[in-house]
């Protein structure tokens, strides 16, 4: 069955559901898995955040539920348009469609986006879909390049010839947009950094080492991180993450690597449990002679942050322990671009091939 067409049948059945139950004579809800904190579980076998089996009922007869109730309906009828008429949107989109009148009151379906949102995702993990799944985007951000041939949205792309720039990553990589040509890559590099991804592509890194590098520009989006999880299950490539030597650089690889707490529903579909870590971390200042100078002191809130990684079961293996540990230790961080203090070069000549090849990863 086809994306579209599996979205649409998910659809069709959670209004036959509310139909039934309003012919029955009964009140009418939606039960919706619940998404805070309380309902969020580790799990060490799959290597992932999970959801965990609350739900919630969303009422039509109850004042409190109500507006809700018809919000949630209003925006799956919306998406069945979109769908119906191969449309994509963006979520800014989705508001002002739906920023209209109730008939018989002075209220509005919805009047801020902070409403539209979360009932979004409360339809993506009441059906299982991803909002891209359902004709929805976020704003495109991150860039790819190497030895690979895509489809996307019809068009042969050759990510060897994209220039300076790559190929922008869409927000939707689904299978009926974007498929995987024909590649010689060995695996994946993810780098936190767009400064450091530009270097690695103006000296053709990815050529070197036979692999694909993916920036994220910060903190990955929702279509990266599912496209490194196509990538790593579709094409069998391994994930390396490579990002600065700071609490918010090893929460980015988390994120990567296990999924993240507020989009917990949506782990399986998003991350990649068995991604390595490549760096940067603190002890390469001694790996690789890099002068403790260089280093950024770390803030409080650093070390606030670094302190709840220490807690948190997915970085609590003997190797995360003792990176940062060793960072609080020496109470500095390290930004990707220190490298550049050996060499403008360094890095993809010296650093990423040395640790590439000696496996120097962390879990």
């Amino acid at each position: 069955m086809g994306m579209c067409m599996k979205a649409k049948e998910r659809l069709r059945k959670l209004a036959e559901e509310v139909f039934e139950q309003f012919e029955n004579g009964e009140n009418p809800y939606i039960e919706i898995p619940i998404r805070s904190l309380r309902n969020v579980r580790f799990d060490p076998e799959k290597g992932l955040i999970m959801m965990g089996g609350e739900k919630m009922k969303r009422y039509f007869l109850n004042v409190s539920h109500a507006k809700k109730f018809m919000q949630t309906l209003m925006v799956a009828s919306f998406v069945k348009k979109l769908l119906d008429e191969k449309v994509t949107v963006d979520m800014r989109d989705l508001f002002y469609s739906l920023k209209i009148p109730i008939p018989g009151t002075k209220d509005n379906v919805f009047n801020e986006q902070n409403e539209s949102d979360p009932i979004v995702e409360d339809l993506e993990v009441t059906l299982d879909l991803l909002r891209e799944e359902m004709n929805l985007k976020a704003d495109k951000k991150g860039a790819m390049v190497g030895d690979m041939v895509i489809v996307d949205g019809g068009d042969e792309i050759d990510l060897r010839r994209q220039g300076t720039g790559g190929w922008s990553i869409p927000s939707k990589v689904e299978q009926d947009v974007i498929q995987f040509k024909e590649h010689t890559a060995k695996f994946v590099l993810f780098v936190e950094k767009a400064a450091v991804w530009e270097r690695l592509n103006e000296d053709k890194f990815w050529k070197k080492m036979d692999c694909l590098i993916v920036t994220g520009k910060g903190q990955p989006s929702r279509g990266i991180r599912r496209l490194l999880h196509r990538m790593r299950y579709e094409l069998g490539l391994p994930v390396i993450v490579f990002t600065d030597a700071d609490p918010w650089g090893y929460y980015i690889y988390s994120v990567v690597k296990q999924g993240s707490i507020n989009l917990a529903f949506l782990s399986q579909k998003l991350g990649v449990p068995d991604a390595k870590f490549v760096g940067l971390t603190t002890q390469d200042m001694h790996k690789f002679d890099i002068p403790k100078s260089l280093g950024i002191k770390l803030t409080q809130q650093d070390i606030k942050r670094a302190q709840e990684l220490l807690k948190y079961e997915w970085f609590k293996t003997k190797e995360w322990q003792e990176e940062i540990n060793h960072m609080l230790k020496e109470g500095i961080k390290f930004e990707q671009q220190v490298l550049s203090n050996k060499s403008i070069r360094f890095v993809s000549e010296t650093y990423l091939p040395t640790k590439l090849e000696q496996k120097d990863f962390l879990p």
